[in-house]
C-alpha cells in the first residue's frame, strides 16, 4: 500500500465510520472552521494512524476537537503539527521553530 490515506468509505471500519458520523454531526451543529476552504471537502482516513478527518482541494485538514471541527496545522519546517494552540503557523514555519531560530 503506497498511499496511507483513502477517501473510499469501503476502507473505513466501524470505528472510523462512527468517527466520521461525529465529524459530520459537528459540521452540522457548528459548521466548518471559518478559515477552512469549502471547495471539494471530502472525508479521509489515514490507515497508518487511524485518524479520520475532512480535507479539501487545498489540502487543509479539519479534525474534531472538543466536539467542534478545528483546522489541524502542519509546519513544513520542523514537522510540528497540531491544533492552533499547539502549532501556530507564521511566515517561515511555526512559532516553535521560528522562536528557536531567533534564539540562536
Amino acid at each position: 500500500m503506497s498511499d496511507p490515506t483513502t477517501t473510499d468509505l469501503a476502507d473505513f471500519g466501524m470505528r472510523e465510520l462512527l468517527e466520521l458520523r461525529n465529524i459530520l454531526n459537528a459540521w452540522l451543529k457548528h459548521a466548518l472552521p471559518d478559515d477552512f476552504d469549502q471547495n471539494e471537502v471530502v472525508p479521509m482516513l489515514n490507515r497508518n494512524s487511524g485518524c479520520v478527518f475532512l480535507t479539501n482541494a487545498v489540502y487543509q485538514t479539519a479534525m474534531l476537537c472538543d466536539g467542534k471541527l478545528e483546522i489541524w496545522y502542519y509546519c513544513g519546517e520542523c514537522g510540528r503539527e497540531g491544533f492552533r494552540e499547539d502549532c501556530t503557523l507564521v511566515d517561515g514555519g511555526c512559532l516553535n521553530c521560528t522562536t528557536k531560530e531567533g534564539e540562536r
